[in-house]
């Protein structure tokens, strides 16, 4: 029996280092994952289940749906990649993540971005889930469930928008500035505004709207908006699925001295600096 154990696990990592070759495979695979998890959530939010909120020591709220939509994601990429780290929001917020320092790849998971959202009946909370790459987010698939769209890409020019009810997928890009000013999307829950205003004053701005979750970075990966500064806390699987899509869309997140975001948790809480995702590189040196 150990025999044939070894053999299965040697096929299992013989399978791995092939999806790692072929990223659209691989990426395909995740997009299966995120709408099963998908169906996990919406048991709690069509209230066929209690989804039992509770509140986090950071005070943020978390339910059963976030908890078993991550065990979910969790065990499918265990089987998919089974050498992979994975770290999950809700595994960090009970401190059972090992560092992934010095780890070529790893997984970053968001199982339910936007919480609030989810509890207040919304519908734009979503299902993250990134591949990095030596600190880089080479993967990208976030799923909308309630609203039935996805957002995914795994390179330059293969960032798509998929709609459930109609199976349409296409794909998406930013979108060239407008001599009439740009679009800024910001947070429904979360912001210091005189903060925003200040750093929007070195742009014209024709109008701002409200986004919850990473469908905020998804507005400017498909072209409905032109920038979104995030000047505030955020942590590192909030952002690195849409980070993966933005690039594939031929957008960039900086932080705000223009400098790409790396992720690996070298902040012990795993928080990102302030970042401003963009469809053109904004940042130019004083």
């Amino acid at each position: 029996m150990p025999a044939e154990e070894n053999i299965f696990e040697e096929k299992a990592k013989e399978r791995a280092t092939k999806l790692l070759q072929n990223p659209e495979a691989l990426c395909n695979m995740v997009r299966r994952i995120a709408l099963d998890a998908g169906e996990v959530i919406m048991k709690y939010y069509e209230g066929l289940e209690d989804m039992q909120v509770d509140t986090k020591n950071d005070n943020s709220p978390v339910t059963l749906a976030d908890r078993e939509a991550e065990m979910f994601i969790q065990m499918s990429l265990e089987q998919l990649t089974p050498d992979i780290s994975i770290v999950g929001e809700e595994a960090a917020a009970l401190g059972k993540v090992e560092p992934v320092t010095g780890e070529e790849y790893f997984w970053l998971v968001d199982p339910l971005d936007g919480t609030r959202d989810f509890i207040g009946g919304g519908d734009e909370f979503t299902v993250n889930i990134a591949l990095i790459h030596n600190g880089r987010p080479i993967i990208g698939v976030i799923y909308a469930p309630a609203k039935g769209e996805m957002f995914a890409g795994h390179g330059p020019g293969t960032a798509i928008r998929w709609l459930q009810d109609s199976g349409n997928e296409k794909e998406i890009s930013v979108r060239p500035l407008s001599k009439g000013g740009m679009t800024v999307v910001t947070s429904k829950h979360y912001g210091n505004d005189s903060k925003l205003d200040k750093f929007l004053e070195r742009f014209k701005v024709e109008k701002v709207i409200k986004r919850a979750s990473s469908l905020k970075i998804c507005a400017v990966a498909m072209g409905k908006a032109d920038i979104y500064p995030r000047l505030g806390p955020t942590c590192e699987w909030d952002t690195a699925a849409g980070d993966a899509i933005l690039q594939s869309a031929g957008g960039v997140i900086t932080d705000i001295d223009g400098k790409p975001l790396q992720y690996g948790g070298a902040d012990p809480k795993w928080l990102n600096p302030e970042f401003v995702a963009c469809s053109f590189h904004w940042f130019k040196a004083e």
